[in-house]
């Protein structure tokens, strides 16, 4: 489409609330490019939806209403998303660790994706409330020991993996009180944190109360902080606030933030590592 005009207000609006919906949020620049509209006209339908009850307008985008802001999709549901992205998120996140280190994981896919780039990486202590980040580091294991004993695949140098205790989410991280104690015992060089959400005004967000509990814990025991998010969490806000943008060393996101939020949130942090598409060099913005 040229100027998506063709498309009457209402059908825009529907396709609209259909991708906050899909998505979780979704940002002014995004619907923008998808409709071929201009910002102005995207405002104007976000401001007649908000109006009617169907999303909630955050800065910069908007969120689905209400129960939303609790609801959080499990393990599985949220692995189908922005899977290219968080590839991309991985590969790059994975350059800023130094062999040898101690390395935190939160819950999540995204970090559940840098787990697996992590494998080549020699002799890191990995602590994790995470069982499916815990599970890569031990199925390697066990496929480099079926492939040829000690010497074989990642065996070499196998990370030595800390699993919290704690109560399991639906995105399968451990939480709670026995969490908070074992993460709070610890000390990590580097921490890769994944997040539900990211705004200016709320910081880092979850839906889960007691998560965000544990990742303060987390970020407490962290020297350094590097958040791993997909552009789609920019402009989301989960119920539960547990750290401000003043806290986050490093974001690393996908080449898919658009260059105005690029620039706004290299003003606010520290470090913005863009993650290319393989082809693509990551660009480090300081």
């Amino acid at each position: 489409m040229s100027d998506n005009q063709n498309l009457l207000a209402g059908q825009r609006r529907a396709l609209i609330l259909e991708e906050v919906r899909r998505r979780g949020g979704i940002r002014v620049s995004e619907l923008t490019r998808m409709l071929q509209v201009s910002d102005m006209t995207v405002r104007r339908d976000l401001d007649v939806l908000a109006r009617q009850g169907a999303l909630e307008k955050v800065h910069g985008g908007a969120v689905p209403v209400g129960e939303q802001r609790t609801h959080e999709p499990g393990f599985e549901a949220k692995s189908a998303l922005e899977t290219t992205a968080k590839h991309d998120i991985a590969r790059a996140a994975a350059g800023l660790v130094v062999p040898g280190s101690a390395v935190a994981l939160s819950g999540g896919t995204t970090t559940f994706a840098v787990a697996h780039r992590l494998l080549d990486v020699p002799d890191l202590t990995v602590v994790t409330n995470s069982v499916r980040v815990a599970d890569v580091f031990h199925d390697a294991r066990r496929a480099a020991g079926n492939a040829g004993g000690p010497g074989g695949g990642h065996a070499g140098h196998a990370a030595t993996v800390v699993l919290t205790g704690g109560v399991r989410t639906p995105s399968d991280a451990l939480v709670g009180p026995v969490a908070d104690a074992a993460i709070g015992s610890l000390r990590f060089d580097l921490l890769f944190l994944g997040v539900h959400g990211i705004t200016v005004e709320a910081g880092l967000s979850t839906p889960n109360l007691a998560e965000a509990e544990t990742n303060r814990h987390f970020i407490r025991s962290a020297r350094r902080v590097v958040v791993v998010a997909d552009h789609t969490k920019w402009g989301t806000t989960g119920l539960s606030s547990f750290a401000s943008l003043d806290e986050v060393d490093t974001l690393v996101t996908d080449s898919g933030l658009p260059e105005a939020d690029r620039e706004e949130l290299a003003r606010l942090l520290p470090e913005l590592v863009i993650a290319g598409n393989g082809d693509t060099p990551d660009q480090h913005i300081m």
